[in-house]
């Protein structure tokens, strides 16, 4: 984690009520969180967790109930106009005008940031090629199919290059070759420029693969705040599975097994079990001599690494892509203060 000395964002007991049918309802529950400037955030978490609320009232698009926040050195409450100014959003829902032409639309976006006519044109082209709508430019948006709007929503979050990119589930709709393109374009600005990437998203992958620290938010709240490593390691673990060529060899071979792993395995079946190891890659090797030495070798064994969805069932009994819970009101119509 980078020096938290002067983070580019920060909350101090951030929290949204609504009312919906006459009841109360809070979607974020005192919010405390520090981004360091340049640095990749995932805030991951079921629908309904809270957490493209959290950034609705970063960003300024959803005043917060309590609490308060800073983004880029502004007050997201006093300071829309500048928050606004130095980040980038790209939320759920498409953001393009649909009476406009794809280029157009880029080059009204930095016309609306205060760049210049030659500047804005070489932005838009460079988007439009590296998000594969370079022959789509001159196209109406209406014509678009729903992955050609995320794309197009994307680029007009980086047309001014912004300090602070927010990222609300940005891949959602995109083929897998869309989605390498994007998180190339994002990486890259990173590389650039030290864009700070504050994101949500259900493609774990994504976040286990490029975040630097991984925030977890269940109910309205952060219940854990780590790397995707120390996560998994500390709360998940490697599970090793052993399969044994009859009953008889499985009775003698669990013995091993608990004796090595220093923990009782879960028996799968008649003739397999399987036990969760810390370090079960250095593990292996030693538990293999174990069992021929006992006279219980394995007919096979496997090593599952642990995901952060793992985390999240060991956090609360529930799946990261649960989406059984329903996402709280989007507006501010009904806001309790």
């Amino acid at each position: 984690m980078r020096g938290m000395d002067d983070p580019i964002i920060t909350a101090r007991g951030l929290s949204k009520t609504f009312t919906a049918a006459r009841r109360s309802v809070t979607a974020v529950a005192g919010l405390d969180l520090d981004v360091a400037e340049g640095e990749l955030v995932a805030f991951l978490g079921p629908n309904g967790a809270g957490k493209s609320t959290s950034i609705r009232m970063l960003t300024t698009l959803l005043p917060a109930t309590s609490g308060t926040a800073r983004v880029a050195g502004h007050d997201v409450a006093r300071e829309r106009a500048k928050v606004r100014g130095a980040i980038g959003y790209v939320g759920q829902g498409n953001s393009a005008g649909h009476n406009q032409r794809v280029r157009d639309e880029l080059l009204s976006q930095g016309a609306f940031y205060g760049m210049g006519r030659r500047d804005a044109a070489r932005r838009a082209d460079e988007l439009l090629e590296s998000l594969e709508l370079a022959p789509l430019a001159r196209r109406g948006v209406l014509g678009l199919s729903g992955g050609q709007k995320r794309r197009l929503d994307v680029a007009l979050g980086l047309m001014h290059s912004p300090r602070v990119l927010f990222l609300d589930e940005p891949s959602t709709g995109l083929d897998p070759q869309s989605r390498a393109h994007l998180w190339e374009h994002v990486l890259q600005l990173r590389r650039a420029a030290g864009t700070t990437v504050f994101l949500t998203t259900h493609y774990l992958e994504e976040a286990d693969q490029f975040a630097e620290r991984v925030m977890v938010m269940d109910h309205g709240r952060v219940i854990a705040d780590d790397t995707a490593s120390r996560l998994k390691s500390r709360l998940a673990g490697d599970t090793v599975t052993v399969g044994f060529a009859d009953p008889e060899g499985a009775r003698a071979g669990e013995a091993v097994v608990a004796r090595m792993a220093g923990r009782e395995p879960d028996r799968v079946d008649a003739v397999t079990v399987r036990v969760a190891a810390d370090k079960a890659d250095v593990l292996l090797a030693d538990l293999v001599r174990a069992l021929d030495a006992e006279g219980a070798p394995a007919a096979r064994i496997t090593l599952r690494e642990p995901t952060l969805d793992d985390v999240f069932l060991s956090l609360t009994g529930r799946s990261l892509r649960d989406t059984g819970d329903a996402p709280a009101p989007a507006d501010d119509t009904s806001e309790t203060r």
